[in-house]
């Protein structure tokens, strides 16, 4: 009898990867081996119309040879495979420097032989199938028991993604991580008068087990998204060109410091590496450490250690260690989102972190952490609650939830919408709006925050579809952030 041959172990082709590197002659190399297992559910009113289960596995070698990178990658694994993908690497390296004029630098890093496994409750893979389509089947039967009312459509999803990777380097470090994910949510449409309103409610995207679910909590939250899209549909349309104060509550708040924080930061776009997908960076280094970037009471920082973050792990695609660190401290532009290469260039003596690849098959990018607004000052100063910003509000406007946005190529003009609007007079709550934007520039914007919520207030919302790149490549990130209060804000109708 034949015996099939052993199973090639990923280290061992690690290994293999880089001892062919080094021979090559490169001054840098590295591999990452890496398995995604993504589960997908979406059910739509009675019925579950979306069910996918799929594992995607292969590796991707990244070679530096006389200042010029080289990349190949295949889904194959075997020792033969790769032996030909490092050389398909090194030939690509040979080509790129016939038209680079710059030699690419990289900062040094440390030597890290370690492990990282997010830290879950319950593995989110061994709930059963029919146990999930039951969970998004009672929520859609709770919505559409509102149907008499208005409410005429229903949607639930919940998605999980397990990713397992190996990174290896020439410079020594062997790292092996595996990260969780977890994220529901649902939502309801109002019909009525010929206009259609919809309202969602979801609990953050995070790097959780399936405990993050919390069914009790998702039922618990039906009666008031049916009754507020029942509402928005009958409420009168937000007022257009006219200045008012916002009152933005985390869930809204998480959309506009991504787009006009997050992206602005990323280094590579800020030299105009990026410039051929949304744009470059208004945020250049010359401005570094001068720019008001917000008012002195607003800070924000990186975090890619924080519990649960979406982007939390232990290293990044460069084998960097997770660490955090300041982008606007005091309102002032301090720093950036780098990896090894673009650190180099700012000058700095080693990268923060923000390598990250969305597949095995993509090459590493400057990509967003966990980067939130910390809570407002110790002192009290410009700090307040929810409830303290909207009594001390004479006329302005609540908002909750994300919805239609746009900024332009530069990250520097925005317009963003929500999910729900509530007009606030004399200190009060005093019913809905719908339709309703807002508009301003990224600097006009965030100097114009009065007041900064409590860390009691603060909230992990997040996003797990951020694209960038081409082809474009898909990232999360956990934007934990408090209330706040912004005055002398341009509204203008959805229309």
């Amino acid at each position: 009898m034949v015996q099939a041959p052993a199973k090639i172990q990923t280290t061992e082709l690690a290994t293999l990867a880089i001892d062919l590197i080094r021979q090559s002659g490169c001054e840098y190399g590295d591999i990452r081996l890496c398995t995604y297992h993504s589960q997908n559910l979406t059910a739509r009113d009675r019925s579950l119309n979306r069910l996918e289960d799929k594992v995607n596995s292969g590796f991707g070698v990244r070679v530096l040879l006389n200042g010029s990178w080289g990349f190949a990658a295949s889904h194959r694994q075997s020792l033969e495979e790769v032996a030909r993908i490092v050389a398909l690497a090194v030939n690509i390296a040979k080509g790129s420097r016939l038209s680079q004029r710059t030699p690419v630098k990289l900062v040094p890093v440390e030597t890290h032989r370690d492990s990282y496994i997010t830290p879950i409750e319950i593995d989110p893979f061994a709930v059963p199938i029919g146990e999930k389509a039951e969970l998004l089947l009672n929520l859609n039967e709770k919505l559409l028991s509102y149907e008499e009312r208005g409410v005429k459509k229903a949607a639930s999803f919940l998605r999980f993604s397990k990713e397992e990777k190996i990174f290896a380097s020439t410079n020594d470090s062997l790292i092996e991580q595996t990260i969780y994910r977890s994220y529901p949510g649902f939502s309801c449409t109002a019909i009525a008068n010929s206009d259609a309103q919809s309202r969602s409610y979801e609990r953050p995207p995070l790097n959780i087990g399936y405990e993050h679910i919390n069914p009790t909590d998702l039922l618990s939250q039906v009666e008031r998204v049916a009754e507020e899209a029942i509402e928005k549909v009958y409420a009168p349309k937000g007022p257009a060109d006219i200045r008012s104060t916002l009152i933005l509550k985390p869930t809204n708040l998480f959309l506009t410091i991504h787009e006009s924080v997050g992206h602005p930061t990323e280094l590579d776009r800020v030299y105009g590496y990026e410039s051929n997908f949304a744009g470059t960076s208004f945020a250049t280094t010359d401005k570094m450490g001068k720019l008001q970037y917000a008012a002195p009471w607003v800070n924000f920082k990186c975090d890619r250690t924080q519990p649960g973050g979406r982007s939390t792990m232990g290293y990044d695609d460069e084998g960097v260690k997770s660490q955090e660190w300041y982008v606007v401290k005091d309102g002032v532009l301090v720093d950036y989102l780098t990896d090894r290469e673009t650190a180099y260039r700012l000058g700095r003596g080693s990268s923060n972190g923000c390598a990250f690849a969305d597949s095995w098959s993509s090459v590493p990018m400057v990509r967003i952490p966990n980067l939130g607004l910390e809570a407002g000052p110790d002192d009290g100063s410009h700090t307040a609650t929810l409830d303290e910003m909207i009594a001390d509000t004479e006329d302005g406007i609540l908002i909750d939830g994300v919805g239609s946005f746009s900024i332009d190529q530069q990250r520097r003009n925005f317009q963003f919408g929500g999910d729900a609007f509530w007009q606030v007079k004399k200190g009060k709550v005093v019913g809905m709006l719908k339709d309703v934007t807002y508009h301003s520039m990224t600097t006009d914007f965030w100097n114009s925050v009065d007041a900064v919520g409590s860390v009691a207030e603060r909230e992990q919302c997040g996003t797990n579809i951020c694209g960038k790149g081409e082809p474009m490549q898909l990232a999360q990130m956990t934007h934990s952030c408090v209330p706040v209060r912004v005055r002398d804000i341009v509204i203008g109708s959805a229309s």
